[in-house]
């Protein structure tokens, strides 16, 4: 149930757009992220902004063409997007993020219950073999005259 101090805690005003991390979401996130590598050319895109731009994608749904002139550009912001997501720093922030959210609520950091659909549970063991895609086996070969070439 929403309350006083919920709402005032998810109010976005005084921000460019609503995605845009405050001040203090970005010092949560701002050590996940690593640094530039050392040698190469200095890092000219302002990560934040690279950050805002993604978050900016995913809340309002927008084609990546469609992302407002003051964001970086859309391929910057795509590579970034590619590269935290290959070397895990997506998955560090969205975990920092998620046990902030559960400290704040006055929750343990990892849910000590969990449920199960019995159902689910059931069919998921029976139809684990079909889900392989065909393109990961291996292709019966042919005995016979038909199978020379």
């Amino acid at each position: 149930m929403w309350k006083p101090e919920h709402r005032h805690a998810a109010m976005r005003r005084g921000l460019r757009y609503e995605s845009d991390l405050t001040d203090a979401e970005w010092a949560l996130v701002a050590p996940l992220i690593r640094p530039a590598k050392r040698g190469g050319r200095p890092r000219t895109v302002d990560v934040r902004e690279a950050l805002n731009a993604i978050l900016y994608v995913l809340w309002t749904g927008c084609q990546w063409k469609a992302l407002p002139k003051d964001l970086p550009p859309r391929s910057t912001v795509w590579d970034y997007l590619d590269r935290w997501e290959w070397d895990g720093t997506l998955t560090r922030i969205h975990h920092a993020l998620y046990l902030e959210v559960r400290q704040k609520a006055g929750r343990e950091a990892s849910p000590t219950l969990g449920i199960i659909d019995s159902q689910s549970a059931k069919g998921a063991q029976k139809g684990a073999l079909r889900l392989i895609p065909r393109a990961m086996t291996q292709a019966r070969r042919c005995s016979g005259a038909s199978a020379t070439f």
